[in-house]
């Protein structure tokens, strides 16, 4: 229920106090989660954000007033003690109202948006591109509360944790805050745009035929966004909920990091000159993405449940995370694929390995499949379905990556022979 109060209409609400939030979020739209990023990216101690959680869950926050530059309501703590909690927002000046008033005005779906209680992101885009920022920045939310903390407390948090819900309701309370109420808004709007139809009495243009001629003249395009520095660093899910049944926060964590870093890798690939002469990298499947995601260095218990997942055991996941890091999927199919060499391409193979080495120095080689074992070493050569050679070594009775391939069959044997020689070393220390 809201309550309208002052002298010009809309200038103050007052929202009645609303009922606990236990088992949902307290923001639904992409604006609401907006003015929380806002008041979790400043707010300096989160154990004042989880108290906010809280009280706000427990229904502790009442009645809320909201006007412009301020919201205000009183909260309880657990023990009854009664505080009032402020937020202030900055309100926008006058020339940033008449601003944002002419761009609402080019764009009828903007108040037809409003009037539906949604706040699209191309408003708050062509609002910004007219100076006028809607949604609060870090900093922006200002907290004053009688418990005499000076930063946001549990009070004051709990308090835009409400507001949220409020705003998923009806983003003119956002609009409030920043200095007009819905009432006076529209009224604005409506006399702006009767001035605006009889100083336009005739559409101005040009002849038809002259835009049609300059359809083809196109600005041109914008440059590329820079690359950001590092990957994301996604939300947080520590929160006083338990999860919920076959949830696991760490493994969800871990898969959002791992998501933001292959999202950047992505963007650079696609920054750098000639990436759109490259070929198309094909989707991973799920076990290739398994093993992406093990080469990750996850938790032991993400690896755990990767390794079970993926039918490969610790073991079988370390071999096939050393291949990825060799070389992605190609690395891993070698690993994993024992293929019959055709005719032509055991001819290509022989004669590679005879030029590999004098006849004197050439190791005797046995072959079955696609692999060839030197005799008495633990040292293997795989061929790969494009050609190259994969150096692998025997370890543990388990044959393992030792290196990146090869077009010739000499370096990649030694590869393998180095690998095995800088294991023996590092044993011995």
């Amino acid at each position: 229920m809201t309550r309208y109060t002052g002298d010009e209409a809309g200038a103050e609400r007052t929202f009645a106090a609303l009922p606990s939030a236990r088992g949902r979020g307290f923001a639904q739209t992409w604006w609401g989660r907006a003015w929380l990023t806002a008041l979790e990216g400043t707010a300096l101690d989160s154990g004042q954000l989880k108290a906010g959680r809280r009280l706000a869950r427990a229904g502790a926050v009442g009645a809320v007033s909201v006007r412009p530059g301020r919201v205000t309501a009183v909260v309880q703590d657990p023990a009854g003690t009664a505080h009032r909690a402020d937020v202030l927002l900055q309100e926008l000046s006058a020339e940033q109202w008449d601003r944002f008033l002419a761009m609402t005005l080019e764009r009828a779906g903007h108040v037809a948006a409003l009037l539906d209680r949604e706040m699209p992101t191309h408003l708050v885009e062509d609002a910004e591109l007219a100076g006028v920022e809607l949604l609060p920045g870090l900093g922006d939310l200002e907290p004053e509360c009688g418990c005499g903390t000076w930063d946001h407390c549990g009070h004051t948090a709990a308090l835009c944790y409400q507001v949220a819900r409020l705003l998923d309701q009806d983003p003119f309370v956002l609009l409030l805050m920043r200095g007009r109420g819905e009432r006076a808004l529209l009224d604005a709007l409506q006399t702006r745009g009767d001035a605006s139809a009889g100083r336009s009495a005739r559409p101005e243009g040009v002849d038809a035929a002259e835009a049609y001629a300059a359809g083809d003249i196109l600005p041109s395009l914008p440059g590329p966004p820079p690359l950001p520095a590092e990957p994301g660093v996604p939300p947080s899910l520590d929160t006083e909920d338990a999860p919920g049944a076959g949830i696991d926060p760490r493994a969800l964590e871990f898969l959002a990091a791992r998501t933001a870093a292959q999202a950047h890798r992505l963007l650079a690939e696609a920054l750098r000159d000639g990436h759109e002469r490259q070929p198309v990298e094909p989707e991973p499947t799920v076990a290739q993405d398994a093993v992406r995601l093990a080469a990750g260095e996850p938790g032991r218990a993400v690896a755990d449940r990767l390794a079970e997942g993926s039918g490969r055991g610790r073991e079988g996941l370390a071999a096939a995370v050393r291949a990825w890091r060799h070389g992605g999927a190609a690395a891993l199919a070698v690993l994993d694929e024992e293929w019959t060499v055709d005719r032509e391409s055991a001819a290509r193979a022989r004669a590679a390995l005879e030029s590999a080495w004098d006849e004197d120095e050439r190791p005797h080689l046995r072959a079955r499949a696609n692999r060839w074992t030197v005799a008495g070493a633990p040292v293997q050569l795989r061929l790969g379905r494009d050609g190259r050679w994969w150096p692998y070594r025997k370890e543990r009775g388990r044959w393992v990556p030792a290196g990146g391939a090869a077009q010739d069959p000499a370096t990649a044997l030694a590869s393998a022979q180095g690998a095995g020689a800088e294991r023996e070393r590092a044993g011995g220390e």
